[in-house]
């Protein structure tokens, strides 16, 4: 931006028209996130204290919003089939610690593993919204719900006798399972932690985040990275090409299943524990949100957005609450949070389905 300005000399009306071209979402959720950290600190909290939550929700969530990418590319829009993903990933965890391992090879094994089933079901996925053509983002999330709600079965019924990770009382596994009897909770994020300036860094988190976007960055430089952009694009020049439609919107869909599935791995450690049931149902949506927000549409997307939009978004939820508990003492806060969470999360949604259906970029 600022090089464009220096191009074509400073005036307001260059300003003015290179701030025209951030998004709605970003501004707005941009804004107001500015105007929590202002309260906070007004309030008695510290700035570095608020930026750490951000930080931190932002080290767990963003793979998540990565997962978006290759969907959003291939043009079958933001992939709110994400549980899909999260459950192999879950899988994956769930079956390595049964076999007992702990620390740093838990979490490596569980993420290759994690990473394998996600590819196979973002194979049987892909093949489905090839079936769906038209309709992808209405059979998405009915596809996340129904393997949800499947897996529900499965953790009730699975021969898993693991001390640590079965009910107290009766059979199947535990809604929870905390990491740290497998030396696993937070490793990620203790991993060359720092603090500067009381700023907290957890740099394993982080890395994890970074090297995946660097990965999605070179993909989509690669022949088979441009050729599924091209389909999503414009699928009939595509054809016309000699691309392969249908076998790119496939690998884009095991990629970002796959990417998924990863992610609950980095979420779980960086929380402590695995979330088990209903826990994959809506997490598709603060994923979708989060790299709206950093200006994607359901047509194109970028990792630029992933980062950008996750921060905020992420980071607007990371300081929202501790703030609004101070202000508005005596209240039901967590109840004010969530409505307002789901308030823009939804809104933000709703704003770029509209967009696609008129057409809109």
């Amino acid at each position: 931006m600022m090089n464009e300005i220096a191009k074509e000399g400073f005036s307001f009306s260059n300003v003015r028209s290179m701030l025209a071209k951030i998004p709605f979402s970003t501004v707005t959720v941009g804004g107001l996130y500015l105007v929590i950290l202002i309260v906070g600190v007004v309030n008695g909290f510290g700035l570095t204290t608020l930026l750490s939550n951000s930080l931190h929700l932002f080290g767990v969530w963003a793979i998540f919003a990565l997962a978006n990418v290759p969907s959003i590319q291939s043009g079958t829009g933001p992939n709110f089939a994400l549980p899909v993903g999260i459950v192999m990933g879950l899988l994956a965890m769930v079956l390595m610690m049964a076999l007992s391992l702990t620390g740093f090879v838990l979490l490596a094994v569980s993420a290759v593993v994690a990473i394998i089933f996600g590819a196979m079901a973002g194979f049987l996925y892909g093949k489905l919204m090839n079936a769906v053509k038209g309709s992808e983002m209405a059979i998405a999330p009915y596809t996340g719900f129904a393997l949800t709600s499947i897996f529900s079965l499965v953790w009730f019924t699975i021969p898993i006798t693991h001390p640590g990770m079965g009910m107290f009382l009766g059979d199947g596994l535990r809604q929870m399972i905390a990491l740290d009897q497998f030396g696993a909770d937070r490793l990620l994020a203790r991993l060359m932690y720092f603090e500067l300036f009381g700023l907290e860094v957890r740099t394993g988190e982080l890395l994890v985040v970074f090297v995946a976007c660097a990965l999605m960055w070179l993909f989509f430089r690669s022949k088979t990275g441009i050729a599924i952009s091209a389909v999503g694009r414009n699928p009939m020049f595509a054809k016309a090409a000699g691309i392969n439609v249908g076998r790119s919107r496939v690998v884009a869909n095991m990629i970002s299943t796959a990417v998924a599935a990863l992610g609950v791995v980095v979420y779980a450690q960086g929380f402590g524990f695995v979330q088990l049931y209903d826990f994959p149902l809506l997490m598709a949506f603060p994923a979708v949100a989060s790299i709206l927000v950093g200006g994607a549409t359901g047509q194109r997307a970028k990792v630029s957005n992933v980062i950008i939009g996750t921060l905020l978004f992420q980071g607007l939820i990371a300081t929202a609450l501790p703030v609004l508990t101070r202000v508005l003492a005596g209240t039901d806060v967590d109840q004010v949070i969530n409505g307002v969470r789901m308030i823009i999360q939804n809104g933000i949604i709703l704003y770029a389905l509209s967009r696609m259906s008129r057409g809109g970029r």
